[in-house]
This record gives structure tokens, sequence and C-alpha cells, in this order.
């Protein structure tokens, strides 16, 4: 694919000219921090599953799983003999990660890190993975340029992110609505963008082939009303969000939520489940 000249330009502009990003960097990783992910990623685990299995990643290639949480794709990878790295910028996440990987015997190399200044040498991965993570850095030029610079030329990049007009992108504008986000930051759905996708990932890309998908398994054994607040308790940005409101707020937002969950579940036993489309991105390295 075809370069564009000054990327190098919006690079250094990310890194110098996005106001108070210290702050920004400092909120992003306490959003990450609260609640408990791993807790919260247990339902999600089936889905993960049968989407890193898509992916067909050999056995014996080295892998990166960028914003590895507390090790969903990590994990289980490694049992397959892929020899994985992990990275998130959560501490708590890198903690229950390395536990787990430890309980099940696995050698898995996991770090605290930024996706936006990965803590790796160019070319060092025939893989690099992230599963709903990058996407929520602030700043997507860099993250671009990460994901290029540290997977191997031939080696793939691949990204599942939620889609702007699927469930979760609808869920984040709900709670946008309630405790608007940063000015001058990028929405992280757009990274379920086709467009923004293709113009992001443009240098150092041989092909890019993107599709959206319904994310499997994206069930609760509980009604509406407990997954609002198992969101709460457990998901960061939920959890930062009711935080941030006042008592009034906090009712106004679980009412928006619980409506939104509410009109598009498709459970009728009293369980809920969601069919939230995310963009599945495959770039070949150059």
């Amino acid at each position: 694919m075809s370069a564009t000249p000054d990327t190098t330009t919006t690079k250094a502009r990310q890194l110098s000219a996005t106001p108070d990003m210290d702050k920004i960097k400092a909120r992003v990783k306490a959003t990450w921090m609260a609640g408990d992910y791993g807790t919260f990623a247990k339902y999600l685990e089936p889905g993960a599953l049968e989407i890193l299995a898509n992916w067909g990643i050999a056995p014996g290639s080295r892998m990166l799983d960028i914003a590895c949480g507390a090790g969903q794709v990590s994990i289980p990878a490694a049992r397959a003999g892929v020899k994985v790295t992990g990275v998130d910028i959560a501490t708590n996440s890198i903690e229950q990660a390395r536990a787990r990987a430890t309980a099940q015997g696995l050698s898995i190399q996991f770090k605290e890190g930024d996706a936006e200044q990965l803590p790796y040498p160019d070319a060092s991965f025939d893989t690099v993975v992230s599963l709903i993570g990058a996407m929520f850095a602030p700043r997507p030029a860099l993250v671009a340029a990460e994901l290029v610079r540290v997977c191997r030329p031939g080696g793939r990049i691949i990204m599942a992110n939620w889609t702007p007009t699927g469930f979760i992108g609808q869920m984040f504008k709900v709670i946008g609505k309630h405790l608007p986000p940063p000015p001058g930051i990028p929405s992280p759905v757009l990274w379920g963008a086709e467009a923004t996708v293709r113009e992001r990932l443009q240098d150092g890309i041989d092909d890019l082939t993107m599709m959206r998908r319904c994310y499997p398994s994206f069930k609760y054994p509980f009604g509406v009303p407990e997954v609002v607040e198992f969101f709460r308790q457990f998901y960061g940005p939920t959890n930062r969000a009711f935080a941030a409101l006042d008592a009034d707020g906090q009712v106004a937002l679980r009412r928006d939520l619980e409506q939104l969950w509410s009109e598009h579940n498709r459970a009728t036993d009293g369980s809920t489940w969601i069919e939230p489309e995310y963009l599945e991105v495959i770039a070949i390295r150059a």
C-alpha cells in the first residue's frame, strides 16, 4: 500500500502538541486499573478463544499481545505452543496475567507498557495482535507506527476493534452523553471504522483486509440490571464513569445503560445475550 508523506510529522505532532498528555495518560492507566479486568473478562473468554482460533497463529511463532489484560488471549495461545509476549498499561492486569501463567506452568513474558511506545526492538514478532485493546490508546498515529515497527517483514498485525455503530460503540456514546470524553482525543471506536483504519495503516503495510464480525458468546447468566452493575463494578471505563457522577447522575446513567442493554438483548430466559459488532483488521507487514 502507498505511504503518506506526512506520517512522521503526524507522529511528532501527537508526541508534542497534545495538551496535558501526561494527565491524559495517567487517566487512561487509572481507568484500566479500576474495577477488576480479570473478573470482568471471564464471560468474554469463550468468545476470545473462538477469535484466537480463527486467527490461526502457528505454534512456535513469536506473538505480541498488546493490551493483553489478564491474559485472555496470551494464555490460550501459549498453551497452543505459541511463543507469547504480553504487554498492558495496567499494573494489576499484568500481575493477574503473570499469576495465571505461573499457575498453569506457562512461560510467557508479561510486561507493563504502553501501546504508543512499545518496549521491544524493531521486527521482534511474527504476529502482533490486539483484541479490543490498543484501540483505547489516545494517540492512534503512534499506535499504528508501533504496531508496524515491532512486526517483522511479512508478519501479520491483527486487531479486533469495536465499531462506532455496534452495540459497544453505542454504549460508549451513552456514557459520553453523561460524562464527555477529554477534548482533542480521537474516539477509540474510530479504530472500528474501515476508512480510518486505512488512513492509519498505510506506511509499511503490503496488504490490508477488514471484515465486520459479531463477537461470539457475548452472554451473561443474569438479567440486564445485573449486567449493568457487573460492568459498573468490574469494567474500568464504566466504573470510572459512575465514580465521576453524583448520585442523580449515576441514576440517570444506569437508567440509560439498562435501556440500551434491554433494547439489544436477544435472550428470552432472564439472561442477557448481546451480539456486539467489531472490525477485524489483518495487515501484512511490508
